[in-house]
């Protein structure tokens, strides 16, 4: 049975007091939300914090609001997010990706705000202290080589957020509160440079509400691709957004790649292919051959990564064709 370490636990009732504790402490402590990431990995000692700084009793950080824009309280469970007839209705994409997240207990209990700041993930790193320990550990934790790319100077472990790509598909934006004060940044700026630095936030700050604009007349959804319906994190997930005038012309349109990097990717280069074009058939395909170029994924994930990057293509011309209104081709359920 894997325990977790010793610790002190603090029960902040703001989150300038959280930010406070988190930088008395430093490198010591750590935020909790939900735990549903946090605790797995304190198990397996990829964390060995000695102070956890409760995030549950911070007033008003669970509500949800969609007037006008949707606010969404960072300790928001992904059920309540996920079952928001609001968010369902105008938002269906943030519905969407908040209810694939792992299973239905764990979607109880964790955040929207802690699946934003989920860990990397990676073969090598994603196991037990004497698994790791029996191949001297990676550069992510107590080695200092990449062990799926040993000649790389940066970490390759995976973004692992479900959340993320349609956050930066919609142009959400975050509010993070620290020690100096409260700021607001895109959710495309949240992320880092590599499996190690994933996020860009300072240490001590909290991530208190994610800002989503109104989408009024964009269409927009996610596809996640798993071994498993349930429990499993994306081996890749594909958000899309567009806003289409008459004749499905695109007016609009984002992409944006989850699992086949250190952080979401977008593609640039086939939002501006899609503009002025007809969503039809002919352009889907198009479309979906640029949109793939920048997924590169590698061998630390479930299934061949050479299977993940040609699954990415056809990922993102099912969800273009969910988009136009077109069948998608996907196999009907097992039931």
């Amino acid at each position: 049975m894997m325990r977790l370490p010793p610790f002190r636990y603090f029960a902040p009732r703001t989150a300038a007091e959280a930010a406070r504790i988190l930088a008395d402490h430093g490198p010591e402590a750590m935020a909790v939300a939900g735990g549903t990431d946090l605790y797995p990995n304190m198990k397996r000692r990829q964390f060995t914090p000695t102070v956890l700084v409760g995030l549950r009793g911070l007033a008003g950080a669970a509500e949800i609001h969609a007037n006008g824009d949707l606010r969404l309280g960072a300790l928001a469970t992904l059920t309540d997010v996920a079952e928001s007839p609001a968010v369902s209705l105008r938002w269906p994409a943030v519905a969407r990706s908040a209810g694939l997240v792992s299973s239905p207990p764990l979607r109880n209990s964790g955040t929207i705000g802690g699946n934003l700041c989920v860990d990397t993930r990676c073969n090598y790193y994603n196991q037990s202290e004497f698994w790791r320990a029996s191949i001297g550990y990676c550069m992510k934790k107590d080695g200092d080589i990449c062990l799926v790319a040993p000649g790389s100077k940066v970490c390759w472990a995976l973004s692992s957020s479900d959340t993320a790509p349609v956050m930066i598909a919609l142009g959400a934006e975050v509010t993070l509160v620290g020690t100096d004060g409260e700021r607001r940044i895109p959710v495309s700026a949240l992320y880092g440079p590599d499996g190690i630095a994933y996020l860009t936030k300072k240490p001590e700050e909290i991530l208190t509400a994610i800002h989503v604009p109104d989408r009024s007349g964009w269409s927009m959804t996610y596809r996640k691709l798993r071994r498993r319906g349930s429990i499993d994190f994306p081996i890749l997930g594909v958000a899309a957004a567009a806003r289409l005038g008459p004749g499905r012309v695109v007016e609009e349109a984002r992409i944006v790649l989850g699992a086949v990097h250190t952080s979401p990717v977008a593609a640039p280069d086939a939002e501006a292919f899609l503009r002025g074009k007809a969503l039809d058939a002919e352009t889907i395909e198009m479309a979906a051959g640029i949109a793939y170029q920048p997924a590169k994924p590698v061998d630390n994930a479930d299934l061949s990564y050479a299977w993940r990057k040609r699954m990415a293509r056809i990922e993102v011309a099912r969800a273009l064709r969910e988009l136009a209104g077109l069948p998608t081709g996907d196999l009907p359920p097992v039931v």
